[in-house]
């Protein structure tokens, strides 16, 4: 498995004990839908978060929330339509992007962005 990959699961893995440490409880780790894909499902308060995870080891391309895109978030929205449509049970739903810096030698830095929307 290339780095890059491995760097993007030890990102996952620790946003995932970060949320459940907020008082989150996991639904579902990338969860698919055809060719979309929600990397963090999570339930908070009875509200279901869409919860995309961004890690990289410096800023210097910029920070990793910066690399969520537009289209990125309409596919999210896409996704969490269907993940809606598949679970009726919930009405309101969020659009959350997690941002994690790993340098050597530092523990994770942590960015949680909430309630995004275009």
């Amino acid at each position: 498995m290339a780095t890059h990959i491995d760097f993007g699961k030890l990102g996952e893995k620790l946003a995932v004990d970060f949320l459940i440490d907020k008082g989150y409880t996991i639904l579902h780790h990338n969860w698919r839908h055809s060719y979309y894909e929600i990397d963090i499902v999570a339930l908070k308060d009875e509200v279901p978060h869409f919860i995309e995870v961004k890690t990289r080891s410096s800023n210097e391309f910029g920070e990793p929330e910066e690399s969520v895109s537009k289209k990125k978030i309409r596919f999210l929205l896409q996704a969490a339509d269907e993940f809606l449509f598949k679970n009726p049970q919930y009405t309101n739903f969020q659009i959350d992007i997690l941002s994690i810096t790993i340098r050597n030698q530092e523990g994770p830095q942590y960015f949680f962005i909430e309630d995004v929307y275009l």
